[in-house]
């Protein structure tokens, strides 16, 4: 793995890229954030928001964190053809009969994008996560990231909506985020801010105007949930993080 401060100069280098890619995720989307104030300009800081939209929450955040910022993402995304059969589907869910020809259509298009975003996304820093089993690799390159003062965006869901499910826009909170800023309470004496965030809109299928919408809680801390072990710990501040997202998105949408 390259140094971070090596991921940190390629994502600046990327940056113009990442711009014109964000700004393309979004057309005729408008954007509306609350809670700016709220954002963790420099030093170690964790991001957990819920995730419905898949690369357009990507987008929304790279255009809105006001520093550069590591993501976990899916390690199929790092594959050219999985991302390519990951977008297959993606098309299909959101646009049922119409998404094969669209897929079909944009053939040329997103064989390039495909290219360039599985070639140069571990060059920037995004943290490969197996979706279908518990490793710790992904939790210790997190930890290293944090420890080395960078920002580290760890979205809750698989990027689409549950329509079945009580609260359709936030997904149950795994305790990862959780586990890590109690390690490094622990291990490291390192007090990390968790900075929660909802958005709304980013459901919407690619060019359908929105407007979406993203709400800033202020920062969070293990301390605030420390219980008798470990195991209540992690469980207390995941349950509370949970909480107050699902809390900012009924701001956004109440």
């Amino acid at each position: 793995m390259a140094k971070i401060s090596s991921l940190e100069e390629e994502f600046k280098r990327f940056e113009p890229v990442i711009r014109i890619l964000s700004n393309l995720a979004l057309l005729g989307k408008k954007l509306e954030v609350l809670g700016k104030e709220n954002f963790i300009r420099s030093g170690p800081n964790l991001i957990v928001g819920n995730h419905v939209g898949t690369y357009k929450d990507i987008a929304v955040l790279f255009k809105i964190v006001p520093r550069p910022i590591f993501f976990t993402a899916n390690k199929q995304i790092f594959s050219k053809q999985e991302f390519n059969e990951l977008i297959g589907k993606h098309l299909q869910r959101h646009l049922k009969r119409i998404g094969p020809f669209i897929n079909l259509l944009l053939g040329p298009l997103k064989s390039l994008f495909v290219r360039y975003v599985s070639t140069n996304i571990a060059r920037i820093g995004t943290i490969p996560v197996d979706l279908a089993s518990k490793t710790k690799e992904a939790r210790e390159m997190i930890e290293n990231y944090i420890r080395q003062g960078k920002a580290v965006i760890a979205l809750q869901g698989r990027g689409r909506l549950k329509p079945n499910d009580p609260n359709p826009y936030v997904d149950f909170f795994k305790p990862g985020v959780p586990a890590i800023a109690y390690n490094l309470y622990l291990n490291d004496h390192l007090l990390v801010p968790v900075t929660p965030l909802a958005i709304y809109g980013t459901h919407r299928p690619f060019l359908i105007p929105t407007l979406i919408k993203v709400n800033v809680g202020e920062p969070m801390f293990i301390t605030d949930y420390l219980r008798e072990n470990a195991k209540e710990t992690i469980e207390c501040f995941r349950t509370a993080l949970e909480n107050r997202v699902k809390k900012l998105l009924y701001g956004l949408v109440g």
